[in-house]
């Protein structure tokens, strides 16, 4: 009979730790009547290592959008949770809409025939993503845009003027990582004024505060851990419903957070995971949810539970085969840990093999 250590406990968790045990030396076959307390197979399978982490499933960052210092009062307010698209009104003063459009070059001025410029630029762009101008944008704003912008306000409740005025345009500017909703669109989050309220003054003022339209998972990550997470990585989203989902490591911030004197947090790096199925959060808000963030994988790899190792006198591990009435010890090389299973490859080991596994 050949002595052996079963890797069972602690030693299950640390391999590496494993002391080597006295083998005799000569043939590896064992005698009957020394059969292993239990028995696997060996299957052919897919291993995934996880880094288990918490995070907060919310759409962004909340940011503010301001009303035009011109006067006036808060007729209507998109409703807190709605979705604006491109388009379509934000809020009302006087009863006049003001438009969500799309980009980042600030509207500063009146937009007329014979401006010129990036904001005219922009506005055609809208214009033309809406439907309304049928030539290709340009940085000049000529009877062609005239037009289009006439057709656009009589079809949106403005005065049909044919000059854009900034009062009635705002631009959502979705920062990270909001931004990653796209299309600029934006989901309204709080109403910071009501309707019958007034604006205009030196300043402008707050009207509401809003982000993205897609639901993401921004989690604080370890430093420690931020060289097993990159870009594209898989991830498992569970819900405070239980709900799992599928999602996708969209960015991992190459800043540090460092936390609040006194904390024994660790610093973390913000890491934000889009789902594969938005709709799945259910509309969900600032909600605690545990991710599974993918580090490793193999496919098809021959696999044992890690309770079927044992350990070599002269060095290494293997496993017990069981065939018949007869065992014997087959060396292996370790592969991936993963599940309970560890990935053995060796001479003697195939799908379907019968090794010894502790009790």
């Amino acid at each position: 009979m050949q002595p052996r250590t079963w890797l069972t406990g602690g030693a299950v968790l640390a391999v590496v730790a494993v002391t080597a045990v006295i083998v005799l030396t000569g043939s590896s076959e064992v005698a009957a009547g020394n059969e292993p307390p239990a028995t696997a197979t060996v299957v052919k399978t897919d291993l995934v290592q996880t880094v288990q982490v918490s995070g907060t499933l919310s759409y962004g960052v909340p940011q503010p959008l301001t009303a035009a210092a011109n006067p006036g009062t808060i007729t209507w307010i998109a409703p807190e949770g709605a979705t604006v698209k491109v388009g379509q009104p934000v809020y009302k003063v006087d009863n006049v809409p003001v438009i969500l459009w799309n980009g980042s070059t600030p509207l500063y001025r009146p937009l007329q025939t014979g401006t010129k410029g990036a904001d005219v630029l922009l506005a055609e762009q809208n214009l033309s993503a809406l439907g309304y101008l049928k030539a290709k944008p340009n940085s000049t704003y000529d009877a062609a845009t005239a037009s289009a912008v006439k057709t656009w306000q009589q079809a949106t409740g403005q005065p049909a003027t044919g000059v854009v005025d900034p009062q009635h345009v705002v631009l959502a500017q979705l920062g990270p990582p909001a931004n990653l909703a796209g299309h600029g669109d934006l989901r309204i989050a709080l109403h910071t004024l009501e309707a019958g309220d007034r604006v205009g003054s030196n300043a402008n003022n707050a009207i509401l505060t809003y982000n993205g339209t897609t639901p993401l998972v921004v989690v604080g990550l370890d430093v420690a851990k931020q060289h097993l997470v990159k870009k594209g990585l898989k991830a498992t989203v569970t819900l405070p419903t239980g709900k799992a989902v599928a999602g996708t490591v969209a960015t991992v911030s190459t800043v540090a957070t460092v936390p609040q004197q006194g904390s024994d947090d660790p610093p973390n790096v913000p890491v934000v995971i889009t789902l594969a199925d938005p709709a799945a959060a259910g509309g969900l808000d600032t909600a605690p949810v545990d991710v599974a963030l993918v580090s490793a994988q193999k496919q098809d790899v021959l696999a044992v539970p890690i309770a079927a190792l044992v350990a070599l006198a002269e060095g290494g591990y293997g496993v017990q085969v069981v065939a018949g009435d007869k065992t014997s010890y087959v060396a292996v090389q370790t592969g991936m840990f993963a599940n309970g299973k560890v990935e053995i490859p060796g001479d003697g080991i195939a799908a379907g093999t019968v090794v010894g596994v502790a009790g």
